[in-house]
């Protein structure tokens, strides 16, 4: 192999473990990371004048003032959140990671299906992407239907 070859080989694979290695460490330094139906309350130095999540699928943010922000965990996974001031200036960006609760939940298969209890002490049904379909549909109807019974009930609509 020519030296000019090699030297370019070397050159892009220390640029890339450059890059890896303070990716990860950026990424560390920067990152917010939530539990699944669970929220995290942070205060920024400047006024936020907007608020953009790259996928609101995967967390919820609302702006309790313009100094507090609340990011809430909808389902696993990344995205990231952006909060511009009253110029359209970068206040914050930064990568948001959701993962599952790492206690009270626990995981039941039967056969290739997949049902989540939420146990704390006692258990119940738990809503989890990836359960079996007709469990998690059940699930999740006798939760809204709980759900708008606590509005209706405290005198919401």
């Amino acid at each position: 192999m020519p030296r000019t070859t090699i030297l370019v080989i070397a050159a892009i694979a220390a640029g890339a473990a450059q890059i890896m290695h303070s990716g990860s460490a950026s990424a560390e330094s920067t990152s917010v990371d939530v539990f699944v139906d669970r929220a995290k309350v942070f205060r920024i130095q400047q006024p936020a004048d907007t608020v953009i999540v790259g996928n609101p699928m995967i967390a919820d943010v609302t702006m309790h003032d313009r100094y507090t922000v609340v990011v809430t965990g909808k389902t696993a996974g990344s995205t990231n959140l952006i909060i511009l001031d009253k110029d359209s200036k970068p206040i914050i960006d930064e990568l948001i990671n959701v993962g599952p609760s790492p206690t009270d939940l626990v995981t039941v298969m039967r056969g290739t299906s997949r049902f989540t209890y939420a146990c704390a002490p006692y258990c119940d049904a738990a809503a989890q992407v990836g359960d079996e379909k007709d469990a998690f549909e059940t699930t999740a109807k006798q939760i809204t239907t709980r759900n708008q019974m606590a509005v209706e009930a405290a005198g919401g609509k």
